[in-house]
């Protein structure tokens, strides 16, 4: 498919699905002051957010950005390290895959948030949405207020604290042991970003039952294999 001719009002050049931005220059739309970065994502494709995060992060070394009214758009950048603090509420799947670092959401979020974390730890400030965890290989999740149904379903490893009610647990989750290593977290991570004294918070971790198939019956396993 070849790519049609850049419009002259310069909006995104997209193909004939309406799907795939096939421009790829960098937007260059920052204000930069002081080693920190602010752009305005509104106008701006996600491949274009990219872009300009992938510029600002290791063409020009900013380490603080500030991106302005993101529209919950997801597959910006997965997170490796450091830290993202959202402002206010946050769409579906925040966090999605995120491998390390911390992810602050002020507000609320929606359902699967964290859905095959493979490290770092997302604290949500406001209630979280349906299947939050959903998959979580590894990680965290701290939830200060309720947690819609679903929590943790199908997760692998990984431990989730919820301060308010749980609507209901997902398949393999399971209240967890509260140790002197999750009382130190909560403290440190509270501490960390100035939300004042911690709760009292449930803990929730994977029950291992889907990986054992041995106690199946035998037509059971070759339907579950």
């Amino acid at each position: 498919m070849e790519p049609v001719a850049a419009p002259a009002n310069g909006r995104p050049t997209m193909d004939d699905r309406g799907l795939v931005e096939l421009n790829d220059t960098v937007p260059h739309v920052s204000e930069i002051q002081d080693g920190k970065a602010t752009f305005d994502a509104k106008d701006l494709t996600t491949r274009q957010i990219n872009l300009e995060l992938r510029s600002l992060i290791y063409d020009q070394g900013i380490r603080d950005v500030t991106v302005q009214n993101p529209g919950a758009r997801h597959s910006l950048e997965n997170m490796m390290s450091g830290v993202v603090v959202i402002d206010g509420n946050a769409g579906s799947l925040t966090g999605a895959a995120m491998r390390g670092g911390d992810l602050l959401v002020r507000g609320r979020v929606g359902a699967r948030t964290g859905i095959d974390q493979k490290g770092g730890t997302i604290i949500v400030c406001g209630d979280a949405g349906s299947n939050t965890a959903f998959m979580i290989q590894r990680g965290r999740q701290i939830i200060l207020g309720n947690a819609g149904p679903g929590l943790g379903d199908s997760m692998y490893d990984g431990e989730l604290y919820v301060a308010g009610k749980v609507k209901s647990l997902g398949v393999d989750c399971v209240p967890g042991e509260w140790t002197d290593a999750d009382t130190e977290l909560i403290e440190r991570k509270f501490r960390i970003y100035g939300l004042g004294s911690p709760p009292e918070m449930q803990k929730f971790v994977c029950g291992k039952k889907l990986y054992n198939y041995d106690t199946l019956e035998p037509s059971e396993r070759k339907l579950v294999l």
